[in-house]
């Protein structure tokens, strides 16, 4: 069998004299019409076509029908199989010829044609992929650093994402439409009927879209658009990727609409930080500002990726590239559409990675797995017994190698339900049921609930929130009922003893009670530049006074 081709491709399309599937070494000498040869013995008695019409394959690209639709990604994909093995064949058969005769005599016709027809075949995966890769606008308003008057300022940022449904459901990064007051998708053009001699193809139709849920923790975001029978791909799955596999990102870079590069999987699980619960497809295709959202596609023409961010010293590419991997990105997109949030399971424990550092530290018996660093007081796993410094073998019996594994396989659990965990205390080994409860919202949920003009606190550089049981919620537990929580900051402002962070609450302002926005901005107003300002805060528990200098 063709080293390079997928079994079932084999025996839908190739039938030789030899039986079902292409025997080894085969490969194509035409384009439209693919014809097989066995090489085995420099014969050719076997031969067969296939005509791609055949499959629904239409080259007018035009929307199809979902059954024509799936036999028109079948066809492409054939034709890259083909084609790479082709390619790899066509190589092994120059090599052998470059050991018996000059270079000057080679071929250059075969491997030209070669080549034409790998271009050909990326060309048609492109064709295929484009058509669902829309183009996001974001217009958020932002306050004016240092005015006096509290101006605000209108941005248009610009983003990429993707339809996974025909109904016009679209995922892209969360940061792309994070405090947007207007968001607009510009879709792919599919009006092929129109006749055109430019190879500038007009802009698609321009679209308001509905910002349905963000999740900060994955930075994806679904939007809704009211259009029906579009174009989609579907989520591959992402745990099945190799390091030097094939894929393509789509996307807008710098504003650039639907721009495809090709590059392989430089990494199928790439953690930027210690602990961190988020891991990322590494991949060297080019990525650039504008690509974020985009999806990253291997040959099969599923979404295995979305582009997320890049690490560069320019600013620009530089071939590391980072996607959140399709499996994460298929369960957040599934609870958003279902519920309209996301939602993560917890035990109430903080669980960590076990390396051999910790383990000779500590005196442990395994320097892998993953090591309970702290059990909450009152959480579900302090009732079901579990001890800071036990070892979790196993999460309903399947083996835990790292930390963040059980924190994504807790996501998949509803609160409510129960998990066994397989736990490892010195050399005795025990079986523990543990409730499993919802997570607390994080902080940078905050950003839904914000509007720039409303929740501005000018004098302190801050976007705040009254505190009411909503916000409430997504706090530890708070000493009072009644003050302003601090949600995002705007500016640095001088400070004598630490600076204001997110989820700080506010109680006092200069000795006066700040039950609400309203009253904080009431006891801020009147100080003048230069004064001093003291607030009365919690920050997770715990109650301290912070000095300032009021700057304007």
């Amino acid at each position: 069998m063709c080293p390079s081709m997928p079994q079932h491709l084999c025996s839908q399309y190739f039938h030789t004299s030899r039986g079902s599937g292409c025997p080894r070494y085969e490969y194509a000498t035409k384009y439209d019409h693919v014809t097989i040869r066995n090489t085995l013995d420099g014969t050719h008695h076997a031969i067969a076509t296939m005509d791609p019409s055949r499959y629904g394959f239409d080259h007018a690209n035009i929307p199809l029908p979902q059954a024509t639709r799936q036999a028109r990604k079948e066809e492409t994909v054939t034709r890259i199989w083909i084609t790479m093995a082709l390619t790899l064949i066509g190589g092994s058969l120059g090599a052998r010829q470059a050991n018996a005769q000059p270079a000057a005599v080679l071929d250059k016709d075969a491997a030209t044609t070669e080549l034409t027809q790998l271009s050909d075949a990326l060309e048609s995966i492109s064709q295929y992929v484009e058509r669902a890769v829309v183009q996001i606008f974001a217009t958020t308003y932002s306050p004016v650093p240092n005015s006096p008057t509290g101006a605000f300022s209108q941005q248009r940022t610009t983003g990429s994402g993707v339809i996974l449904d025909p109904t016009g459901y679209i995922v892209t990064n969360a940061h792309v439409v994070s405090g947007a007051r207007r968001v607009q998708v510009l879709l792919a053009q599919t009006d092929d009927a129109r006749p055109s001699d430019s190879v500038l193809r007009p802009r698609g139709e321009l679209v308001g879209a509905q910002v349905i849920a963000k999740d900060y923790e994955t930075d994806l975001a679904v939007l809704k658009i009211p259009r029906k029978g579009l174009e989609y791909l579907e989520l591959g799955d992402s745990d099945q990727l190799r390091k030097g596999e094939l894929v393509f990102a789509f996307g807008s870079p710098l504003g650039l609409e639907n721009t495809v590069t090709m590059g392989v999987v430089s990494s199928v699980a790439r953690q930027l930080r210690p602990e961190d619960p988020m891991i990322y497809l590494q991949t060297d295709a080019a990525i650039n500002p504008g690509n974020s959202g985009g999806p990253l596609v291997n040959i099969e023409g599923e979404v295995v990726g979305i582009n997320t961010f890049i690490l560069s010293q320019s600013g620009g590419s530089q071939g590391l590239g980072f996607a959140a991997p399709s499996n994460i990105v298929r369960n957040v997109y599934q609870q958003i559409r279902e519920s309209g949030r996301v939602r993560r399971g917890e035990i109430g424990m903080n669980a960590q990675t076990l390396n051999p550092a910790l383990a000779a530290g500590l005196g442990l018996s395994r320097d892998w797995g993953v090591l309970v660093g702290d059990v909450y007081p009152q959480g579900p796993a302090a009732r079901a017994g579990i001890k800071a410094g036990d070892i979790v073998m196993s999460l309903d019996g399947r083996p835990m190698e790292n930390g963040r594994q059980l924190a994504v396989n807790l996501y998949g659990v509803k609160p409510g339900d129960t998990v066994k965990l397989d736990v490892l205390r010195g050399k005795e080994r025990m079986t523990k049921t543990v409730d499993v409860i919802e997570r607390r919202p994080d902080l940078q949920r905050f950003a839904e609930l914000l509007s720039p003009k409303e929740n501005s606190v000018l004098k302190l550089g801050i976007l705040a929130l009254d505190l009411d049981s909503t916000v409430a919620a997504m706090l530890p537990s708070v000493r009072y009922q009644e003050g302003v929580v601090v949600a995002a900051i705007l500016r640095e402002i001088t400070a004598w003893n630490g600076p204001l962070l997110p989820g700080d609450v506010v109680y006092e302002a200069n000795q006066r009670r700040t039950r609400d926005m309203k009253e904080l901005r009431e006891a801020l107003n009147p100080l003048a530049p230069g004064s001093n300002m003291v607030l009365h805060v919690e920050r997770q528990g715990q109650l301290m006074y912070l000095a300032f200098e009021v700057e304007y």
